[in-house]
């Protein structure tokens, strides 16, 4: 069976009630169980995990490698300061998938660079919640060699 970590990032246990009109009004709870929904409806376990802190987020890539065939992962503001989770995701090898709720490249400038994305196999951003979905399929497609 493939197993995939559902990794969030700072801040978004507060989705649902966070600028709504940024990134909607779906709670994380939910974002959580439509993935585990869609991961069970492909034959697909899906753990999840979120954490506002940085080594935590270290700690779940490293603990994913004796479990997970991949990551699903929103690393929130840490997308574009975090050298060390960039380097846990190139240290680990897991073929991880980066997502966003909003499409970063339409905010302020500094959303625009994403230090974790050149050791991810894809990102996709803009969708809302379904980013997460899109995330899911991207990853087992490319698990899968489609």
């Amino acid at each position: 069976m493939t197993k995939i970590l559902l990794l969030h990032g700072p801040n978004l246990n507060l989705l649902g009630t966070r600028e709504p009109e940024v990134y909607g009004s779906t709670s994380l709870e939910d974002i959580n169980r439509e993935v585990i929904a869609a991961g069970t409806k492909r034959g697909v376990e899906v753990r999840t995990f979120q954490s506002n802190s940085e080594g935590a987020l270290v700690d779940a890539l490293h603990e994913a490698r004796a479990w997970a065939d991949g990551v699903v992962f929103n690393p929130g503001a840490y997308t574009h300061s975090s050298v060390a989770l960039r380097d846990a995701v190139a240290g680990t090898g897991l073929v991880v998938v980066e997502v966003h709720l909003s499409n970063v490249h339409a905010r302020e400038e500094f959303r625009h660079k994403s230090l974790l994305a050149p050791v991810c196999v894809g990102q996709i951003s803009g969708f809302g919640w379904r980013s997460y979905l899109l995330g899911l399929e991207a990853i087992l497609g490319y698990l899968s060699g489609q």
